[in-house]
């Protein structure tokens, strides 16, 4: 398609702000505080949108700028509200990410927080400060939450004896999957230093009263012991090695590193299950040899329904390219592969896995709205779209059928417990596909047939 209108302005983008991933991963770490050194619009747009999401209540601490902050700067107010948070919540740790203002107006944040230790050694119980730049008007949520991870990694990681450790960085993947990539390790028998971890954090149960900051997440001695750890397994095929968690392990610390796409599908689950036992040297457990049974008799039963059915997918790249090999997998067309992301990898990478893609005229776009999405939908004809609820607009304008997958989900209930990965995750996606497929067909008859 020929693109022959410059645009001038994003329209409903295809991400959200770098500062929003940033404070997810904080709050996967153990007696940690998101701090954002901004204003407090910032701090209460992110909490809207991950609260509508996760259904679990978020505290982000803010600077609070003001007009004054903006042309003097915010070293002042970065140090009150440190120590505020500090006195008041009483964290191990307190992550502090950038906005837009501080960032333009070039505030030196590693130095302000180098002066407020020296200034407070003697007063509170000092945190554990961290760091990450993460300012809203470049990249997108997912490389906050990297860059997030990163700085949490650096700041921490201390070198030990080596352990029969493997640390995980699972990408900003669902509450749920946190909870069964957990299980997959128990099963195999090896301690794993997941981070982030918001499994419980994002998703706990009911409190008898209200907690400032909720249990769960990665301890801060779990992630300093990540320098000893026999190997690392990263999640993602567009994170730059620069801001890479386990690249720096290896690069400092000499921990392998082994970067997998998001395991969605046979063939990325069979991969990363193939890697856990090459790396502890045991089998997998026979259940997870019946969850991939009974995924190939679903694909072999659903494939009639499915099969060169067109499909748009957006949402976060790494999602959208193990989706793709997924889709593909299935016999599902992705006519359409968009991401408001930049990396410059997205089309590389899912050629990697999708050989044939200019054959198939699958389209990848990087860096576009949803005006973008709108018009390509209105000339490729999907018959349905998989994605964020952001798509909904275009979805019911459009009367294309949408299932809801990634970040944010807000019209939906469960988001934040909707498996993507290994074999259980799969089978539950596919399960989705076909179904709304069925639906779909159902909905377009005249006689609204029962059976199928």
């Amino acid at each position: 398609m020929k693109h022959e209108h410059a645009k001038t302005a994003t329209q409903n983008a295809c991400k959200l702000c770098n500062p929003l991933g940033a404070c997810l991963a904080f709050r996967g770490i153990e007696n940690c505080v998101p701090f954002l050194h901004g204003s407090q619009g910032c701090a209460t747009y992110i909490r809207r949108y991950l609260i509508s999401h996760y259904k679990e209540p978020i505290d982000i601490a803010s600077s609070n700028f003001h007009e004054e902050s903006a042309v003097f700067g915010g070293s002042h107010n970065l140090k009150i509200g440190l120590k505020n948070v500090s006195e008041q919540y009483k964290p191990e740790v307190i992550g502090v990410a950038t906005t837009c203002l501080s960032e333009t107006i070039g505030d030196d944040v590693p130095m302000i927080l180098r002066e407020y230790k020296k200034e407070f050694k003697n007063g509170s119980p000092m945190p554990i400060l961290i760091h990450a730049s993460t300012p809203s008007y470049q990249g997108s949520h997912i490389d906050g939450f990297h860059a997030a991870v990163y700085a949490t990694v650096k700041a921490l990681a201390v070198k030990g004896a080596t352990q029969r450790l493997i640390n995980l960085f699972p990408n900003m993947v669902s509450p749920a999957d946190m909870r069964y990539l957990k299980e997959i390790f128990r099963d195999f028998g090896r301690d794993c230093m997941m981070m982030p971890d918001y499994s419980q954090t994002m998703d706990g149960g009911p409190w008898g009263e209200y907690h400032r900051i909720p249990p769960g997440g990665t301890p801060a001695s779990s992630i300093a012991s990540a320098s000893s750890g026999m190997a690392s397994i990263e999640f993602g095929s567009t994170i730059d090695s620069a801001k890479s968690a386990a690249d720096y392990l290896d690069v400092m610390f000499g921990v392998p590193a082994y970067h997998l796409p998001l395991p969605i599908g046979i063939k990325g689950s069979d991969h990363f299950f193939s890697l856990l036992e090459r790396l502890s040297g045991e089998r997998r457990a026979e259940k997870y040899e019946d969850e991939r049974r009974r995924l190939v008799d679903a694909y072999a039963d659903g494939h009639k329904y499915v099969f060169d059915k067109k499909v748009i997918i957006y949402g976060e790249e790494d999602l959208v390219i193990g989706m793709t090999a997924f889709l593909r997998e299935i016999g599902v067309v992705p006519v359409l592969c968009a991401s408001g992301g930049k990396s410059g990898l997205l089309k590389k990478r899912i050629e990697e896995l999708v050989p044939d893609m200019d054959e198939l005229g699958i389209t990848v776009r990087e860096g576009v709205d949803f005006v973008d999405i709108e018009e390509e939908a209105k000339m490729l004809q999907p018959d349905f779209l998989i994605g964020n609820s952001k798509g909904y607009t275009m979805s019911r304008k459009n009367k294309i059928p949408l299932i809801r997958l990634g970040f944010p989900i807000h019209d939906r209930f469960g988001g934040q417990r909707m498996l993507h990965l290994g074999y259980r995750g799969t089978q539950e996606l596919f399960d989705r596909i076909v179904n709304t497929v069925i639906e779909q067909r159902q909905n377009a008859s005249s006689i609204g047939y029962t059976y199928m």
